[in-house]
């Protein structure tokens, strides 16, 4: 698959909160997915993918998500996700604004990384 392809099709599925249906068609069975925060701030292979969006679902409720993208670079594309959510534990509402960067090779996406916004 080529990048562009890729990056539509994550976007395509991002949109309709279908981020499992993009995992199991994107990404490659050796994938590394980078968090700047958190324990741990990085996991790979697909089952740490996967519990890490189990963990996510779980803790977060969704009120309004935008996902704008994809930006296409060479070997990469970035996708911003803009989201207003409720953190369930604290019951803390806030808006998450970040940026992810995805590198594809072998038609595959093997690296994940996030960047938030700090302000």
């Amino acid at each position: 698959m080529k990048l562009e392809e890729i990056a539509k099709g994550l976007v395509r599925y991002c949109k309709k909160g279908k981020f499992e249906k993009a995992v199991e068609a994107y990404y490659s069975a050796e994938i590394v997915s980078v968090e700047p925060a958190g324990d741990p701030k990085e996991v790979k292979g697909l089952e740490a993918i996967k519990a890490k969006g189990e963990w996510w679902v779980s803790n977060h409720k969704v009120h309004k998500m935008t996902v704008e993208g994809p930006f296409l670079g060479k070997g990469q594309f970035v996708v911003r996700f803009i989201c207003d959510v409720t953190f369930k534990p604290e019951k803390k509402r806030f808006t998450m604004d970040e940026l992810g960067i995805y590198t594809v090779k072998g038609g595959k996406i093997v690296r994940e990384q996030f960047f938030y916004h700090a302000g």
